[in-house]
């Protein structure tokens, strides 16, 4: 039987990018990116959520939007660094017991999206958990920047529809690519969405493991805890979340947030 679940959201956050210096301070409707992905966070309603933070500009800006902010060494490598340092700070009493860790880019994320990537929990032996959509753009399969997801659905689950059930389609994660996989045309393929949930004691483990030689060859992180034999299950969702890496990026955000999600 699975543990009784804990949780703490924590959302990662640096100044410092090459393709879009201060991305976390962009403004949509008003408010800095990252406040937009601290409200998304706390609709969802699964736990305290937290910036960590690695500049000052964000934590006082997180601040004077009523959230809490928590800072931390701007050389961290990684967001799950900085994910670790952060939870350390904020529970040194080990309260929580799972951590979701959501990237600060993405401001249109529906909230229920974010609660799904806890129900891999459910079984036991899962270290980390994160969420795929299936592919239907053909385009999608062979573009190096979609990171595909192999998964290994059980049964049934292989062949079920997109229902709103995400529960009914979680599978373990057998590799992350940004190749096509698998080969064949007809797939089916799954894009991958970088939004983790970790057991406390598995985020512990990550952080402590070298780069493996994998999640260097791919450039994929989450490819160190499957050389390290970790367990990471999916849940499959129905849409994928807008990620703003570009100028351009950001006016389809600002328009989507436009439409009524404020």
């Amino acid at each position: 039987m699975s543990r009784p679940l804990n949780p703490v959201v924590i959302v990662p956050a640096r100044l410092a990018a090459t393709r879009f210096p201060d991305k976390p301070l962009a403004d949509i409707h008003g408010v800095p990116m990252i406040v937009q992905v601290l409200r998304r966070a706390m609709e969802a309603d699964i736990g305290p959520v937290l910036v960590a933070c690695g500049d000052r500009e964000i934590a006082d800006a997180v601040e004077v939007a009523g959230g809490r902010a928590v800072m931390t060494d701007p050389g961290h490598p990684s967001g799950s660094d900085r994910v670790h340092e952060a939870l350390g700070l904020f529970d040194p009493d080990r309260r929580y017991n799972t951590v979701v860790n959501i990237q600060g880019d993405l401001p249109t994320i529906d909230p229920g999206v974010i609660a799904a990537v806890l129900d891999p929990f459910d079984v036991e032996e899962v270290d980390i958990t994160t969420l795929a959509v299936e592919i239907t753009e053909a385009r999608e399969r062979t573009d190096p920047n979609v990171v595909k997801a192999v998964i290994a659905l059980a049964g049934a689950d292989a062949g079920a529809d997109t229902g709103a059930n995400a529960k009914a389609r979680i599978g373990r994660a057998l590799y992350f690519s940004r190749a096509t996989v698998p080969a064949v045309a007809e797939g089916p393929h799954y894009h991958h969405i970088g939004l983790y949930g970790f057991r406390r004691d598995a985020l512990d483990r990550f952080v402590a493991l070298p780069p493996g030689r994998l999640e260097v060859l791919e450039r994929l992180e989450q490819l160190r805890a499957l050389e390290a034999g970790m367990r990471i299950d999916v849940a499959l969702v129905d849409t994928v979340p807008l990620g703003v890496d570009t100028p351009a990026d950001l006016d389809r955000a600002r328009a989507f947030l436009a439409s009524g999600l404020t």
